[in-house]
C-alpha cells in the first residue's frame, strides 16, 4: 500500500487515465474526487461488503422458504376473500384456486400491431 501526504487541491495519478483529487478537509474527513474512464468502476468498500453480505443471506434462505411464500401469494391471488383474511392476519393458503389466466396467456387483450413504416430513401446529390 502506498501511503502519501496531500494538501487541498494536489492530486494523484493512478497509470495513464485516473487522476484522483483531494477536494476538501474537514475535521477527521477527507472529500475526494475521482476522475476516471467510464469503464472503470469505483465503489465504496461498505456498500460493496453490504451488497455481498445481502446476497449472501438472500442465496441462504432455504427451497422450502421460497414454498411458504409461493403458497401465500397463490392463495391470496386466488381467494375470494383475501382482503378479509388479509385484514385478518390469516393467509389464504388452502383456499380454492380460482380460474386464473395461464401466465402465458395475455389477461387483457392487447393493442392491434401495424408494421413500422420504413423510412424512405435518402436521395443522392
Amino acid at each position: 500500500m502506498l501511503v502519501l501526504t496531500r494538501k487541498k487541491g494536489e492530486r494523484i495519478l493512478i497509470g495513464d487515465d485516473i487522476v484522483v483529487t483531494l477536494i476538501d478537509i474537514r475535521g477527521d474527513g477527507v472529500r475526494i474526487g475521482f476522475d476516471a474512464p467510464r469503464g472503470v468502476p469505483i465503489q465504496r468498500a461498505e456498500v460493496v461488503t453490504a451488497v455481498t453480505e445481502a446476497n449472501t443471506e438472500a442465496a441462504a434462505t432455504s427451497a422450502a422458504t421460497g414454498d411458504v411464500l409461493v403458497g401465500l401469494l397463490r392463495g391470496a391471488r386466488h381467494a375470494p376473500d383475501a382482503p378479509a383474511a388479509a385484514a385478518s392476519g390469516t393467509p389464504a393458503v388452502d383456499a380454492p384456486p380460482v380460474d386464473a389466466p395461464s401466465i402465458d396467456a395475455p389477461s387483457a387483450p392487447q393493442a392491434e400491431r401495424r408494421p413500422i413504416p420504413k423510412p424512405s430513401p435518402r436521395p443522392r446529390p
